[in-house]
């Protein structure tokens, strides 16, 4: 059994890089991808002590597009540097994606205190470490009474329809594929249950578009995948020529129902296969 889809407390996950290892060696798990949003940094710190236990660990990150058909939305994508490191000009373009988030919170927290909530940028910053998030945003809102629940943190003041939001620079989804595919990695679309897109003839339209784009793999087995929806993704996966993947989506305590490697109660088992066939077929 595999996971390639985890996060640190490097991005919003809350285990650290360390307890993250170990928590895959205990299970234990054949594999494990790192999968930070938008950083290296958890995978790189790491891989020194995944290489010191023999453990196979994959090298990748979680990225936020933007992509326009009918209307302006968020497409998640997963990706995977499989036999080469990730060179230093994808790093630097993922420096400059960090700065856009850094201009969002700027922005967030101006609306926040404009409408007398007590928070500073120092505050979740110290929360946030290398990525800062709304996750982060939610905690201290929580921490400090303004919200029960992350759900509810986001329901009044972070999400999209909250009246404080402010919306952050996320790279154009083709343009993301393209700059994957020249530093040799893979792009995979991440849990495409979260399109939202109920038609499911519009929903394999828009991942042909996306495979028509250099799109390399579709992310089959989800913790938000139930069995019909995995069934439905392996067809259009086999049906597009694209690469399967798949993990649980482990963030530690910030999502407390979802376990490494099994996912919601056990709705996820992705087997070792899944991972060799993407290195045999030769993905970088």
């Amino acid at each position: 059994m595999i996971d390639l889809h985890s996060h640190t407390d490097e991005s919003d996950g809350t285990y650290s890089p360390a307890e993250l290892i170990e928590a895959a060696r205990a299970l234990p798990l054949e594999a494990l991808a790192i999968t930070d949003h938008d950083t290296f940094a958890g995978y790189d710190k790491a891989l020194p002590l995944a290489q010191a236990e023999h453990f196979d660990l994959v090298c990748g990150l979680e990225m936020t597009t933007r992509h326009e058909s009918q209307r302006l939305f968020s497409i998640h994508m997963l990706v995977y540097f499989l036999n080469q490191p990730p060179p230093d000009e994808f790093r630097g373009w993922l420096l400059e994606i960090l700065e856009g988030r850094r201009d969002r919170n700027v922005r967030l927290i101006h609306n926040l205190q404009a409408a007398g909530v007590d928070i500073t940028l120092a505050e979740v910053e110290k929360v946030g470490r290398t990525l800062t998030g709304r996750p982060h945003f939610a905690r201290v809102l929580m921490d400090k009474g303004y919200a029960k629940t992350t759900e509810e943190a986001f329901r009044h003041y972070l999400g999209e329809n909250a009246p404080h939001y402010a919306e952050r620079y996320g790279p154009e989804t083709v343009y993301a594929i393209e700059r994957v595919r020249m530093a040799g990695g893979l792009s995979v679309l991440a849990h495409p249950i979260r399109l939202g897109i109920v038609d499911h003839l519009r929903e394999e339209k828009l991942i042909g578009d996306l495979r028509a784009a250099g799109l390399d793999g579709i992310e089959v087995y989800h913790s938000d995948h139930d069995a019909e929806d995995v069934k439905r993704y392996a067809r259009i996966a086999a049906k597009l020529g694209l690469a399967v993947t798949g993990g649980s989506d482990f963030h530690g305590a910030a999502k407390p129902g979802i376990a490494l490697g099994t996912g919601y109660d056990g709705n996820v088992h992705v087997p070792r296969s899944v991972l060799d066939d993407l290195r045999r077929a030769g993905c970088a």
